[in-house]
């Protein structure tokens, strides 16, 4: 009797696992499978053939090597722009933001009210050519006379860049909200100056919520569409731009389902590169 009680207590956490499992996968596995099949296939749709056709994955490479390239580019800057912005913020509302601290969470994620598309077409209007703000960068001499910032690379930088700041501040924000302030004060009694405290205690304790941030940001920003369909011109498409065309007007699921995989393998490994920089042991001993 008491061992059938063991048995069916040992099997509880599986059984809250398995909505779990289950969902993983529906919505992950099988995908994930059928894309894998589709990539090692060749033809167009709805005639293709699996035939393990490994050469899609090289000649998708060279030739979208450019895009890969800027996706890359476009992300990392976006990314780094957003850290340098949203660790200020996040500091100053984790530490000065007192009983608004709630308030001014709310106005972060705002944006988030609203579906993707719309802000990035607010963007639009915000950098068109007759706009406030491009007449400003040419008063203070930042735009040619007559140039534009729509349709450039900067354009859709600061559109992902917007788009994806949330991710990096509630993170952050999440990070620095727990470290204790008696630590802080510690070294403050010991001498240490504003800049050594930050540096000694505030930043290493911060670091899950900038690893967080990061993976946050950069990953859906590397696989981005929306922002260089709409601020850019075809000289700055990004992969994601090529595998949604592949996908929907070309019809070569093969090409678009081996580009997918090549774009999620090289984020990999960037992340593990990353996580090996930063140290996955500290950091997870640290939050």
């Amino acid at each position: 009797m008491r061992s059938l009680f063991h048995r069916r207590k040992g099997a509880i956490p599986y059984l809250l696992l398995s909505p779990g499992m289950a969902w993983l996968v529906v919505f992950f596995v099988v995908p994930m499978w059928y894309l894998g099949k589709t990539s090692l296939s060749a033809g167009l749709f709805p005639l293709f053939s699996f035939d393990w056709a490994w050469g899609n994955f090289s000649s998708a490479i060279s030739q979208y090597r450019s895009q890969f390239i800027r996706s890359g580019e476009y992300a990392g800057i976006a990314t780094v722009i957003a850290l340098a912005v949203s660790y200020p913020l996040a500091y100053w509302i984790a530490f000065r933001g007192g009983r608004w601290k709630n308030l001014f969470l709310l106005l972060v994620i705002a944006p988030f009210f609203v579906t993707y598309l719309i802000r990035t077409l607010a963007w639009e209007t915000i950098l068109s050519d007759n706009g406030l703000v491009v007449h400003l960068l040419r008063d203070v001499g930042l735009v040619a006379p007559g140039g534009r910032v729509l349709a450039t690379s900067a354009a859709v930088i600061a559109g992902i860049t917007y788009n994806f700041l949330p991710f990096m501040v509630l993170p952050l924000y999440v990070s620095l909200e727990q470290i204790d302030h008696r630590l802080i004060e510690a070294a403050s009694d010991l001498y240490a100056s504003r800049p050594k405290a930050f540096m000694r205690i505030t930043l290493p304790l911060s670091l899950p919520g900038v690893f967080a941030g990061v993976l946050l940001t950069f990953i859906p920003a590397a696989g981005d569409f929306i922002n260089a369909q709409l601020l850019g011109t075809p000289r700055q498409y990004m992969i994601g731009n090529v595998i949604q065309s592949e996908f929907l007007s070309v019809r070569d699921y093969p090409t678009a389902a081996s580009l997918s995989f090549v774009l999620m393998a090289a984020i990999l490994v960037l992340v593990l590169i990353f996580a090996r920089i930063l140290g996955t042991d500290r950091l997870t001993v640290s939050a």
